[in-house]
């Protein structure tokens, strides 16, 4: 196998591995050859290793990069979902789908639950959403199992919290995140090493772009949920934004529905979740839309507009 270097920016996107002579020549894509060392690195330095899995594409990214890390054998680690219970139906279809064929294990944890033991108070009213709650069910799942490092799909080019943090990022023993406090990654030197009651959250595609990775879905043919692809959905808009008009969405009596060609972007919470107009029904389609936006992709979810800091206090608290 002969390892093609070359600066990323030169690398097509959509290259794939040709065959020629019986022999498979493998095109080095920078990114994912990164991403398969992270995964290597997280099995090799903790004991109990655990994937952040939420159905949406960053995630479902995660797991193809994943199976490459460690083929033959399956993912050594098992899925967590944390489930806020209002998910996109799609997406929650096409979880349990993933991990039948994979055959992988997967953990769901409910913030309803959260709710229910009193450790979370759900929001009500016009921008209600149990995103932030998530991150209780995350902390009480992380403690529950003794995972030691959470897998997560975050990328530093979502948001300005985001762009600051480590790929191995070191958590304390609250779960919580001292963006001051982080450890230097010199030479793609990844330091695993914790103390008693730490744990770590792992970002194997922080360096990729929204662009890199659809891209990769489209070069890996890999299936995604439908609801990233246009389609006739009931809508209402409010503020400027396309929201779905699910009974999980507060919605008031002059909002009215209409049907709308849409599509999303990211499939977070959907009452934080905001669709975008699009006829994009094939990967090939999404990738030009893509490459063509001026957007960023988490300019379609509401919690991220609360506060010029909302991503980052949320992180500091301990959400991935």
């Amino acid at each position: 196998m002969e390892l093609v270097t070359k600066d990323r920016n030169t690398i097509d996107p959509l290259e794939a591995i040709e065959t020629h002579n019986n022999t498979a020549t493998l095109a080095i894509n920078p990114l994912e050859s990164e991403a398969i060392y992270i995964f290597r690195e997280v099995v090799a330095q903790f004991e109990k290793p655990v994937l952040l899995f939420s159905g949406g594409k960053d995630s479902i990214t995660l797991v193809r990069l994943a199976q490459k890390a460690f083929y033959p054998s399956k993912i050594p680690f098992p899925l967590l979902h944390i489930d806020t219970g209002h998910n996109f139906p799609e997406t929650i279809a096409f979880r349990d789908k993933l991990v039948k064929e994979l055959g992988v294990e997967l953990i769901v944890r409910y913030v309803q639950d959260s709710i229910d033991q009193g450790k979370v108070i759900e929001e009500k009213g016009k921008y209600a959403s149990r995103n932030s709650l998530q991150t209780t069910t995350l902390l009480d799942a992380l403690e529950e199992f003794k995972f030691d490092a959470a897998i997560g799909g975050a990328r530093r080019d979502e948001e300005k919290a985001r762009a600051k943090e480590r790929i191995f990022s070191v958590r304390d023993d609250f779960g919580q995140w001292d963006e001051k406090n982080q450890r230097p990654e010199l030479f793609d030197h990844l330091n695993g090493k914790i103390s008693l009651g730490q744990n770590v959250r792992v970002f194997p595609i922080s360096n990729w772009t929204e662009l890199d990775v659809w891209s990769y879905i489209a070069k890996e043919k890999i299936e995604i949920p439908s609801i990233y692809f246009a389609h006739t959905r009931k809508t209402f808009v409010r503020d400027g934004m396309i929201w779905s008009a699910d009974d999980a969405v507060y919605r008031e009596e002059d909002e009215v529905v209409e049907e709308r060609l849409v599509r999303f972007r990211t499939v977070g919470d959907m009452s934080c979740t905001a669709a975008v107009l699009s006829d994009a029904v094939t990967l090939e389609k999404v990738v030009e839309e893509i490459r063509a936006s001026t957007i960023s992709e988490r300019g379609a979810r509401i919690d991220d507009k609360r506060s010029e800091a909302a991503m980052e206090k949320r992180k500091q608290q301990g959400y991935f």
